[in-house]
C-alpha cells in the first residue's frame, strides 16, 4: 500500500480504492476503514450502533 494513502500514520484514505475496509498496513492485524469512502463510514456507525445496543440488551438480562 502507498504510505501516501495514511494519514497521520493511521488513517487510511484513498478515493481510489472502494474497499470498505481494505487490510491493514501489516494484513496479520486485520483492517482498517477506508475514510474516503461514504459507505465504510457509515457501516462503520451501524457497527457501533449495533455493539452499543448489544450491550444494553445484554446489562437487561
Amino acid at each position: 500500500m502507498n504510505e501516501d494513502n495514511w494519514k497521520f500514520g493511521i488513517f487510511y484514505y484513498n478515493k481510489d480504492d472502494k474497499r470498505l475496509f481494505p487490510p491493514k498496513r501489516n494484513k496479520f492485524l486485520g483492517w482498517t476503514v477506508n475514510f474516503a469512502n461514504p459507505y465504510s463510514i457509515l457501516a462503520m456507525i451501524l457497527i457501533i450502533i449495533l455493539l452499543a445496543l448489544i450491550g444494553e440488551s445484554l446489562k437487561e438480562m
